[in-house]
């Protein structure tokens, strides 16, 4: 049975179920130069005033030459809905509590966080905690 997006957050929140991705991402700014291989490998783009941002696998960062920081990808598998709010709030706060960067990307059926990759296992330690606390009430 197929339900649709979750709104409430207590209810996005209890059945995130995040998962950590295998590979590492690191974020660009797109120059022409590196346009077609970065936005070819890209899981994500966002185009601000400054230029377009891309999410690309670190082995790809590195070899176009960029030596930025890479993040781990959370992936928080629940289908959370688009104008649903308090996930984005819940998940920044509990990894801000232990020190750890967040930046989350929304997408259509779910939200991504990107934390520093030497704290993934723990960061997604503390979503797992946080989404068993919030479904037991």
């Amino acid at each position: 049975m197929t339900t649709g997006p979750i709104s409430d957050r207590d209810a996005m929140v209890a059945h995130m179920a995040p998962i950590l991705d295998d590979q590492s991402y690191c974020f660009l700014v797109i120059t022409p130069d590196i346009a077609p291989t970065a936005i070819g490998a890209a899981i994500g783009t966002f185009r601000e005033d400054e230029g377009v941002t891309a999410i690309v696998p670190e082995a790809v960062a590195r070899e176009l030459g960029d030596e930025s920081a890479a993040f781990a990808r959370i992936t928080l598998t629940v289908h959370s809905s688009l104008t649903g709010f308090g996930l984005t709030a819940a998940v920044a706060s509990a990894l801000a509590e232990h020190g750890i960067a967040c930046n989350v990307v929304a997408a259509y059926h779910h939200d991504h966080a990107f934390v520093p990759t030497e704290r993934g296992d723990q960061a997604l330690a503390i979503l797992k905690d946080l989404q068993r606390s919030t479904a037991q009430g």
